[in-house]
């Protein structure tokens, strides 16, 4: 029984995958991102392959889902970037800001620097950082509380040794 399932789902990978795949790349624009499409649908189906009726229209509507939600991503990141643009062409304040915070800013590691820059200098929700970087809120917020601490050690120095 096993067995003759596991040839199934074969032959049906065999013959669905070349065209889902090829189907996801005229969507996406992009052969990787299309292939890890195609590759989800898959292993969505093989979790469901004993309750699925019809695999090859699952494996559509499910290929289609993932797209929609990539479709949603992208749109997300490019908002955040025009926003991100609108806000450092419209408030030339941020530059005018202390200097050495912003050089400390800029001397954070990427992991702690990133977060900083889209919460605080672009007013980004934690959630909305959480899903532009691909980290969870937690590890945002940790994150951001670890740059804090950092910038703010590094301003108590720097304040330590002014005249």
């Amino acid at each position: 029984m096993k067995r003759s399932r596991d040839k199934a789902a074969s032959d049906l990978f065999a013959a669905l995958y070349p065209r889902l795949a090829g189907w996801c790349r005229r969507l996406v624009d992009d052969d990787e991102t299309a292939h890890e499409i195609a590759s989800e649908a898959f292993t969505r189906l093989w979790a469901r392959w004993t309750s699925v009726q019809e695999p090859r229209g699952f494996l559509y509507v499910t290929a289609a889902n993932i797209v929609r939600d990539h479709w949603r991503k992208l749109e997300r990141e490019r908002k955040a970037m025009r926003r991100v643009t609108a806000e450092a062409a419209v408030s030339p304040h941020t530059e005018q800001a202390d200097p050495s915070v912003r050089l400390l800013v800029q001397s954070l590691p990427e992991r702690l620097r990133v977060p900083i820059l889209l919460h605080y200098y672009a007013d980004m929700p934690i959630r909305e950082v959480s899903e532009l970087t691909g980290r969870k809120e937690g590890t945002v917020k940790a994150d951001l509380h670890a740059a804090r601490e950092l910038l703010r050690a590094h301003l108590r120095r720097s304040l330590d040794h002014t005249p």
